[in-house]
């Protein structure tokens, strides 16, 4: 199933009193950007949410957001590192009494120094909390998920529609094809005659079978044949499961390759109306295919 790069999920749940929210938002982009905005106690889970979005998503930018609504999920509690005081204050006595220095070690000093201080956070139900976190993030990325799809069959809908239009212009473009040769042929063979103003046959073999390389030189056939492969290939790929969208996008570059080729041979009118509206028709395809997975 096609998806789209574009969804967005949210899941809020509450235990013990303690309410926190799980939003996920998902964007364009060519490869898998998860980007966390976590609680730092939940830090340590980081790995593994990464894990369940990958499991989900292949492509996109992810921003997964955990909001704590209402309680607290943590005790805070302040350490004193006594052993490092001890060494701080047995330090600056010596360096007070090796170089003769006056004044006094005050608390206010020992305050000031590096590390004497920490604060951790300890999670009573940490397992119970973890648990409810990831059940969240299943919901919201299923939520988020199903966004993509949805948008994803759009997105689908629009690039099979564009299709039908690029193989009607092509059809079009066959059954003029030969026509267009003999004409392009006709041109020739009256710009020779105004040249050569009898001095040479025209119905020389050697003169008409250089015309008629000239001729084939406008010839269409192998880029229509190769837009028809591409039509086919991009109609399979559409039926795909899993990410999609940079085969699409390679198929697309394909089609502009061999209609700019079909506008440098054209000499014809109707063919080079043709060729703009096909070009408008991949560009709005290219625009839809940036957007899935």
């Amino acid at each position: 199933m096609i998806k789209s790069m574009t969804g967005y999920g949210r899941q809020s749940v509450e235990v013990d009193q303690l309410k926190w929210t799980v939003e996920i938002r998902s964007l364009n982009h060519r490869f898998l950007d998860f980007s966390p905005k976590i609680p730092r106690s939940f830090l340590f889970m980081e790995d593994t949410i990464k894990g369940k979005v990958s499991q989900h998503i292949k492509r996109g930018h992810v921003d997964l957001f955990i909001h704590v609504e209402s309680g607290d999920i943590h005790n805070q509690q302040l350490h004193v590192d006594y052993d490092l005081v001890s060494q701080y204050i047995e330090k600056l006595q010596s360096l007070k009494d090796k170089h003769k220095l006056t004044g006094d070690i005050t608390i206010d000093m020992v305050t000031k120094l590096e590390n004497v201080f920490s604060v951790s956070e300890k999670n009573e139900q940490e397992s119970q909390l973890e648990s409810s976190i990831l059940l969240a993030i299943e919901d919201a990325l299923s939520s988020l998920v199903f966004m993509r799809e949805k948008e994803g069959e759009r997105l689908a809908d629009d690039l099979r529609y564009r299709l039908v239009s690029l193989k009607n212009i092509i059809e079009g473009m066959e059954s003029r094809r030969e026509h267009v040769v003999a004409e392009y042929r006709h041109k020739i063979l009256t710009r020779i005659q105004s040249y050569i103003d009898d001095q040479i046959q025209v119905e020389d073999h050697r003169v008409l079978q250089e015309v008629a390389l000239l001729a084939e030189k406008g010839d269409i056939t192998e880029e229509i044949t190769r837009l028809q492969s591409h039509i086919d290939q991009f109609q399979m790929t559409l039926k795909k499961d899993g990410p999609i969208g940079r085969t699409l996008d390679f198929i697309v570059q394909e089609f502009h390759r061999e209609i700019n080729t079909i506008g440098s041979k054209s000499n014809d009118q109707l063919l080079s109306n043709d060729v703009v509206k096909m070009k408008s028709e991949i560009e709005k395809m290219k625009e839809q295919i940036q957007n899935i997975e």
